[in-house]
């Protein structure tokens, strides 16, 4: 029970970090700027469950994409551990350049805003790599959980975008993004670590023998 406990809180937490919806903010604004309130809240009420249907939709699949491309959960470990820490680097140095914000378009709720934006490449990695370590149904239902919690959370903050970002100012903005680009730091090394352990311990029991 502790295990499944501890799975949880790393998935809701890993995801939750990479997502980084205090980051989608400032930009969600921006392309939003010119919509009235009613359409500013269906815009991110659709991002959202379109990033939810995607990372629904991976975090399902992960399972199949190794089987079908021959990967091993160690491997997508290492490489998305490898990728968090990128993504943890480029924050702390400073904000990155996730999309530009002055290409506006008609309806930015799917593109850019949901993908890939919310649903980026860390996300997909993020569901992937934990549905290759979910142990049981358990684990499983507490990756959906931690998805749509996730999600959830990112939508009331995307509604409440424009008040947030006034009463937070620029400096909390940018004080959330540096402790969420360090957490992410922290995750990409613990999946590279557990990601090479098995590994070890295989080499050293051929050797062994």
């Amino acid at each position: 029970m502790n295990t499944s406990l501890q799975f949880s809180l790393l998935a809701a937490t890993s995801l939750f970090t990479v997502v980084n919806p205090f980051s989608a903010a400032p930009l969600f604004v921006s392309l939003t700027g010119t919509f009235p309130t009613k359409q500013r809240k269906r815009a991110a009420k659709k991002a959202c469950l379109a990033a939810t249907i995607t990372l629904l939709v991976f975090a399902g699949a992960g399972t199949i994409l190794f089987r079908f491309f021959g990967i091993t959960t160690p491997a997508f470990q290492i490489t998305g551990g490898i990728l968090f820490v990128l993504m943890s680097i480029r924050v702390l140095q400073g904000r990155p350049e996730v999309e530009d914000a002055e290409s506006q378009v008609q309806d930015p709720s799917i593109v850019p805003l949901a993908i890939p934006i919310l649903a980026g490449p860390g996300a997909i990695t993020t569901v992937v790599v934990l549905g290759g370590q979910a142990a049981s149904p358990l684990w499983k239902l507490a990756i959906v959980l931690a998805i749509l919690l996730t999600l959830a959370l990112t939508y009331a903050i995307l509604r409440s975008a424009p008040g947030l970002l006034k009463l937070i100012g620029e400096e909390g903005r940018r004080a959330a993004e540096k402790i969420l680009g360090l957490i992410t730091g922290v995750i990409g090394v613990q999946f590279v670590i557990d990601g090479i352990t098995p590994v070890v311990v295989s080499i050293l029991r051929s050797a062994g023998r």
